[in-house]
């Protein structure tokens, strides 16, 4: 059986409403109105052991509300779920046992305490047997590069260096399940490329079966294989990058770098994107004119120095995605 699997999961939430103004106020104290809100309306996936997947959206899509059912914090108004054998909202102590959660806006270490006395903390927590904390504390510690500020307080530590903390100590447990949300929010390029080294190495090594939530694609291209899109509480898309963009565009840019500024170009189907200095961007469908064929057009016509062929920026094609959905996104 998948390690996780979901199917047909459905959440409705019911919202309070009243007018505005005084004489709303005093309307809703007596005669109160709700609507209901569905914030998901038929989930469906499973993941094998493992895997690393993207899980994204617009904003009020319904990821977090999956992800707080996965965790057991939410119960569905209807579906399954099944997580190693567990139902999440049922199991909810054993589950929480095998679950990791990283929150790039949030932190599950103590303000005030150095480093390591959180780390031990936790190990009291989860009740992990000494031998086995100390064995993966280590191998943490090791893996991020802990150990120059393991006696510094968790406020005085930097963003980078707090996330690298927060990694580990979502680790201490051996969780066979880890939540990402946001993990390189606000962080430098040199930390995001820390920890996305880091979470690959972990999902390796460990067959930590991931989910990662975020809005910054280069973090989506950089780790995950699959992609599941997910709009107004329903999947729109499962598959891998290729997939994605095949049921979205064929769309293909060519990057022209001349030797001078004259540049005049007319195919059909082929339209200029940019034209910065003596760099230019053209797109094209592949399905109608081959790169190749499309090179040897230009470079028959004009002095090149350089060009290479690309896809679409990730961005673009799950913009196109969300818009053909009919969602907003923010």
């Amino acid at each position: 059986m998948s390690h996780i699997f979901v199917e047909d999961l459905k959440k409705t939430f019911f919202v309070s409403e009243r007018d505005s103004g005084i004489f709303g106020s005093i309307r809703g104290l007596v005669q109160r109105k709700t609507k209901e809100v569905h914030a998901l309306k038929g989930v469906s996936f499973s993941l094998e052991q493992g895997e690393l997947v993207g899980y994204i959206g617009p904003n009020g899509a319904g990821k977090s509300t999956t992800i707080k059912i996965l965790s057991g914090i939410l119960v569905p108004s209807g579906g399954k779920c099944i997580i190693g054998g567990r139902t999440p909202w049922k199991d909810r102590i054993q589950h929480v046992g095998r679950i990791g959660v990283v929150f790039g806006q949030r932190t599950q270490l103590w303000w005030d305490l150095p480093v390591i006395e959180s780390f031990d903390l936790l190990r009291d927590i989860y009740r992990v047997p000494q031998s086995e904390y100390s064995k993966t504390r280590e191998e943490m510690i090791d893996l991020l590069d802990l150990s120059g500020f393991l006696d510094t307080p968790v406020r005085q530590l930097s963003l980078g260096q707090r996330m690298r903390c927060d990694f580990a100590a979502a680790m201490l447990h051996r969780p066979d399940i880890l939540f990402l949300d946001e993990p390189t929010i606000g962080l430098d390029a040199v930390s995001k490329l820390a920890v996305r080294k880091f979470i690959k190495a972990l999902n390796k090594s460990h067959q930590v079966t991931t989910i990662l939530t975020t809005h910054d694609m280069d973090d989506i291209e950089a780790l995950c294989e699959r992609l599941i899109i997910i709009g107004g509480g329903e999947i729109l898309c499962d598959g891998s990058l290729a997939t994605l963009r095949s049921q979205v565009s064929s769309r293909r840019y060519l990057k022209i770098d001349l030797k001078n500024d004259d540049f005049v170009f007319d195919l059909e189907g082929v339209s200029i994107v940019s034209k910065e200095g003596r760099t230019v961007t053209i797109a094209f469908d592949p399905i109608k004119i081959s790169a190749a064929t499309l090179i040897n057009e230009v470079t028959s016509k004009h002095e090149v120095e350089d060009l290479f062929v690309e896809n679409p920026p990730i961005e673009e094609i799950v913009a196109e995605l969300y818009a053909k959905s009919g969602e907003l996104f923010g």
